[in-house]
């Protein structure tokens, strides 16, 4: 049982010093990264906008419909109350 205590005591181990270079070692790892990097081709690109805006006008007409329906809905509820 001691033992357990002692080897929980001696295993933390006192915090690393931050090395020297931190800086130029990350922009020089960020180079290296950004050079793996596969760019998409313009074709690629126009195709994918074009993907995106069709997208884009079918959702803003479903939901021009959703919510034409509810507020049509909700204003025939209140005539009837009133």
């Amino acid at each position: 049982m001691a033992k357990k205590d002692n080897d929980a005591k001696t295993s933390k181990k006192a915090p690393e010093k931050k090395k020297k270079g931190g800086i130029r070692k990350w922009f020089r790892e960020l180079r290296a990264e950004m050079k793996k990097v596969v760019w998409p081709t313009r074709k690629q690109v126009l195709n994918n906008t074009g993907v995106v805006l069709t997208v884009m006008a079918v959702m803003a007409l479903f939901l021009f419909g959703v919510d034409s329906g509810l507020g049509a809905a909700i204003k025939a509820i209140l005539k009837i109350g009133a």
